[in-house]
């Protein structure tokens, strides 16, 4: 098994987690504010995180880390998981499923300029084929427009990508796990003050689903799941691996009709296969990768 092979089967494995947050965080947002939802489920990852790094002795990131430590918390901490939980009380996951299906682009986008990946012509054509096809269905499916949510949801794209991005490019540094951990202890006492000012305000209350929701979105999509996936980028680089995600909206669709019942039509069914056929294509497209870092971290 080639190291491409290996970094495409922990990015799918990240994926695979990842396709179950927008259902989580729909049902999350159903009693729980988006405050609570989007960056509470940071506090909880951080404890799981300071947890780790202390058992397992660690040593700390050097100060020229800071820099990309702060911009893959403020992509994949602050602004992916704020700006989704806040369209989502307004969009069922299945919409913004196919909104996010932007991400596979920008991210290789975002990896191309930051990590010195460079994808071949044909690679561009076929994940902004990819990429288009998905947004087509998001203004088809929405009356014909993109709303003030969906908006949202494009920012949160943007922020996720960076954050992807920077956090594979790290990872070849300090190790897939070691980043996104480093990344939650350093945005736990920011984002732990306004989550503790809204549960203040409105109080603890909430069902059972949405305390097992807000659960998975704080365990499984902000801790684990960052695991495989920047493991997946490091290894087998972000503009390849990153054209995994292209399958995460019809994994959240799949998720989205178990859960909460949202109907898949026909039409979703024909975009997903067309998608899935486009990323087989474009996996085939050469890509050259910017050499690996070795910088002694001692």
């Amino acid at each position: 098994m080639t190291q491409e092979t290996r970094g495409l089967i922990y990015g799918f494995l990240g994926v695979l987690i990842f396709s179950l947050t927008l259902p989580a965080t729909r049902i999350a947002v159903t009693d729980l504010d988006a405050t609570v939802v989007g960056l509470g489920r940071a506090v909880v990852a951080a404890l799981l995180a300071a947890t780790l790094l202390k058992v397992t002795r660690q040593p700390r990131p050097r100060l020229r880390h800071l820099p990309s430590l702060l911009v893959i918390a403020a992509g994949v901490i602050v602004g992916f998981p704020l700006l989704s939980a806040w369209a989502m009380q307004s969009l069922p996951a299945t919409h913004g499923a196919i909104v996010v299906g932007m991400l596979p682009l920008a991210t290789a986008l975002a990896g191309a300029l930051r990590t010195g990946d460079r994808p071949a012509p044909t690679f561009w054509c076929w994940s902004g084929l990819g990429s288009g096809i998905v947004v087509l269905f998001a203004i088809f499916t929405g009356g014909g427009s993109l709303h003030r949510a969906d908006l949202a949801l494009l920012g949160a794209v943007a922020a996720a990508a960076i954050g992807y991005a920077e956090g594979g490019r790290l990872s070849r540094e300090l190790g897939g796990w070691q980043v996104i951990c480093w990344a939650l202890v350093l945005a736990a006492p920011f984002v732990a003050v306004p989550v503790g000012l809204t549960l203040m305000q409105q109080g603890w209350s909430a069902s059972f689903q949405s305390w097992v929701s807000f659960g998975y979105i704080s365990v499984f999509s902000m801790f684990f799941g960052f695991f495989a996936w920047y493991h997946g980028l490091a290894i087998g680089g972000v503009a390849r691996v990153s054209q995994i995600q292209l399958l995460q909206p019809f994994l959240t669709l799949l998720a989205s009709a178990v859960l909460l019942r949202e109907p898949i039509t026909q039409l979703t069914m024909a975009t997903a296969l067309i998608v899935v056929l486009i990323v087989m294509l474009g996996r085939n497209a050469p890509i050259s990768r910017a050499p690996k870092a070795t910088n002694d971290l001692s």
